[in-house]
């Protein structure tokens, strides 16, 4: 998908929502604190969980979201499973984001919709909690 100034038109709903969707499923403190993690290198469920400070639950089920969105993959071995990232191109999504933040200053954080005033404190449960 190919996503430009010419792409927004109404024969382009499909592309802009799987944008959407992809955005969503990383619209999560947790999420990101999970795909930060795991751009060091692939972890174990317990491991991420040590790392984040949450609970097992809610690391599994934002996992879960990650690889279900085809972000994250797991390697199985022996008894455990090994998760990662499946693309390195979120590794440049997320320096985009980074330096977009760093670009914006307090805006997005200020934004009356999705600044973090309205978010609260960092969500930590799990989807669909």
């Amino acid at each position: 998908m190919a996503m430009t100034t010419e792409s927004a038109g109404p024969d382009h709903r499909a592309e802009l929502g799987a944008a959407a969707a992809l955005f969503h499923g990383l619209a999560d403190p947790t999420r990101l604190a999970v795909v930060r993690r795991l751009a060091g290198g692939e972890a174990r469920i317990v491991d991420l969980t040590a790392q984040l400070g949450l609970a097992q639950s809610t690391v599994s089920a934002h996992v879960a979201c990650l690889r279900d969105c085809g972000l994250v993959q797991g390697r199985p071995e022996a008894r455990q499973m090994f998760y990662s990232l499946t693309r390195p191109e979120l590794l440049d999504l997320l320096l985009a984001g980074e330096a977009l933040l760093a670009a914006t200053g307090s805006k997005v954080s200020l934004c009356p919709n999705y600044g973090t005033a309205t978010m609260g404190d960092a969500r930590t449960e799990a989807p669909g909690e």
